[in-house]
């Protein structure tokens, strides 16, 4: 547990989530392979990497907040098995961005030519790709400002479409890469456009 051991001396974040840098004393960002290093010792936690090499420890997920989760993720792979043309995720997968970030949205899609492009080992590790669709829920403890972003930095790495889906004030930021984002309050339900043909959510229970 040396790597863990570190950690303790490093500083966090004022939000509920830990921002950790790569040294000590240095601040010297966190590399790939280090953060696969970490990842193999702290296999309970929730951890992302931000493209400035910056270490996110994520808080666990609440009872309210996991109902969601899995009615999100289950209505999506409800649709995308009938649709058999690309691969839906969970909240606990990771992906390597363009930029370097490696991120894990809470619900996401894979169009099915780019997840096949990918080697076994690629398929088995952290996939070198952003998803073509991907959904974040907003928590009680994540800052929205923080959210907001994330959804961006997915728009400008390749993704096709996103949403900010936002219980706490009941309502959807849908993202489209090149335009600007379009907020619809207290929404029954929210298309997938072209981009989840025919995939229309239901925000019962997810929104609520």
């Amino acid at each position: 547990m040396a790597v863990l051991e570190a950690e303790r001396t490093r500083g966090v974040h004022k939000d509920t989530t830990a921002v950790i840098s790569g040294g000590v004393e240095e601040a010297e960002p966190y590399t790939l392979d280090y953060f696969l290093a970490f990842m193999e010792e702290s296999r309970d936690l929730r951890i992302e990497l931000t493209s400035e090499g910056e270490l996110i420890i994520m808080p666990p997920t609440m009872t309210k907040t996991g109902r969601r989760n899995v009615k999100l993720s289950a209505r999506l792979e409800y649709w995308s098995a009938a649709a058999g043309i690309g691969e839906t995720f969970d909240s606990s997968t990771l992906f390597r961005l363009p930029n370097g970030a490696i991120r894990s949205p809470d619900a996401c899609w894979v169009e099915a030519s780019r997840w096949n492009s990918l080697s076994e080992d690629e398929q088995e590790g952290i996939a070198p790709l952003c998803p073509d669709f991907v959904a974040e829920l907003r928590s009680k403890s994540d800052r929205l400002s923080t959210v907001q972003k994330k959804m961006r930095e997915y728009m400008t790495s390749g993704a096709k479409l996103g949403w900010l889906i936002d219980p706490i004030s009941r309502r959807v930021e849908i993202y489209r890469p090149g335009h600007d984002v379009e907020i619809v309050d207290d929404p029954s339900s929210v298309s997938g456009e072209s981009v989840l043909p025919e995939f229309v959510l239901d925000l019962k229970g997810i929104l609520e």
